[in-house]
């Protein structure tokens, strides 16, 4: 029994220094997670994290100041790609979300301008359509009755006293000048003057085309001089209503074409132009209204449809990268360049328009240079993570 007791005693001195042996002693190498790089051990294992094998990276200390250096397995793992710099046409689109509305300056209210009582409304319902010229309603008002009276009998006082001291024709134009203060038209004065007689009511006209957006009145009831009576839209010219936001701006001009998307109508597209820009910028949401009149020739157009605005800038022939590839703060623009095998760099650069998918560069990099095209934020974070600050701190373009 005490042999074998003796025998396992030596077994377990032997493995226990075979283990040591085994222990790393390079102190140019370490061991580190791949996806978890702040594992950093001295020996082979696994990540307490993920439960991944660590790799084994060696110190590299002959990287320059900003440089980064990644292994095969981090660049595989971390989806690390490069690609050379092209030159491209880019133009650059942006999207933005409106409404259309009536056009503020196609819109009339129609009001009393003498008070009375509304005898008869000649159209009742919000939405109907009236031409210009058609009679909207009918006013019983005792002043302008008097008036018509005294216009009356100032024309038969000039038939009467030719040659009278006083000048009547000075009494008729102040009575045509009050009756047309009052909404009469020269044509119902004419007509009044030729049968010399009045009505108990009056006739008053729609001074335009369009539909009724509101009827503020009703057969019977009473209204004070400037009194809402009805308004009227013309929908021949609609507004799209749209708002931007700030950094927005510098590609929208007054005049600038654009086009506009109607999904509501089979994402009919008509083109217009910018016809308003709110010079008074939200300081709390940083948005400005922006404003394109467009055409309604058929009038299938209805205010309160969504639109879609869509602006297009000229086309540039500039150096481009993928939009994935450019870092962008507040403050800067950087991309990760490749210096050496497995080495990497940060450069600020200067960007211009972009699309979808692509960014013009205008200046930082050298046509030469092999640039960063994916994985670029993890490398970004793997610099902040190992030194503790950003790549491009205190620099300036």
């Amino acid at each position: 029994m005490k042999p074998t007791i003796i025998f396992l005693t030596i077994l377990m001195l032997f493995l226990s220094c075979k283990d040591k042996k085994m222990a790393h002693t390079d102190h140019n190498t370490y061991y580190t997670c791949s996806m978890h790089p702040q594992v950093v051990s001295d020996k082979m294992g696994t990540c307490p994290i993920c439960h991944m094998d660590l790799v084994m990276v060696k110190k590299q200390s002959n990287l320059k100041a900003g440089e980064i250096y990644l292994n095969d397995e981090q660049l595989r793992l971390g989806n690390i790609k490069t690609d050379t710099l092209s030159v491209g046409t880019l133009n650059e689109k942006i999207v933005l979300t409106g409404v259309l509305n009536y056009n503020q300056n196609e819109r009339q209210s129609v009001s009393s301008r003498i008070m009375g009582r509304i005898d008869k409304l000649y159209y009742k319902t919000v939405g109907d359509y009236v031409t210009a010229g058609s009679p909207l309603y009918e006013i019983y008002s005792e002043e302008l009755n008097n008036a018509k009276q005294e216009y009356i009998l100032a024309i038969n006082q000039k038939k009467k006293f030719n040659k009278a001291i006083i000048s009547i024709d000075e009494i008729i134009a102040a009575a045509t000048n009050k009756l047309l203060l009052w909404g009469m038209s020269k044509n119902q004065i004419k007509e009044l003057e030729q049968t010399q007689k009045t009505s108990n009511t009056t006739t008053f006209y729609s001074p335009s085309s369009g539909y009724f957006t509101s009827i503020a009145v009703q057969e019977g009831s009473y209204v004070m001089e400037g009194g809402n009576i009805v308004d009227i839209a013309n929908l021949s010219t609609l507004w799209v209503e749209t708002q931007a936001y700030s950094s927005q701006l510098s590609f929208l001009q007054k005049n600038s074409s654009s086009k506009i998307l109607i999904p509501d109508l089979d994402n009919l597209e008509m083109n217009a132009k910018v016809e308003f820009i709110n010079p008074e910028l939200n300081s709390n949401s940083r948005i400005n209204t922006v404003r394109f009149a467009i055409a309604n020739n058929t009038q299938k157009l209805k205010p309160g449809m969504p639109v879609y605005v869509i602006i297009k800038n000229p086309s540039v022939h500039s150096i481009t990268l993928p939009a994935d590839a450019v870092i962008r703060d507040s403050k800067s623009a950087t991309v990760w360049v490749q210096t050496g095998k497995n080495t990497f760099t940060s450069k600020m650069v200067e960007i211009g328009i972009e699309n979808e998918n692509r960014i013009e560069i205008k200046s930082g990099l050298d046509i030469k240079d092999i640039v960063v095209t994916s994985g670029a934020y993890l490398l970004n974070s793997e610099f902040v993570f190992k030194n503790g600050t950003d790549p491009m701190a205190g620099m300036k373009m």
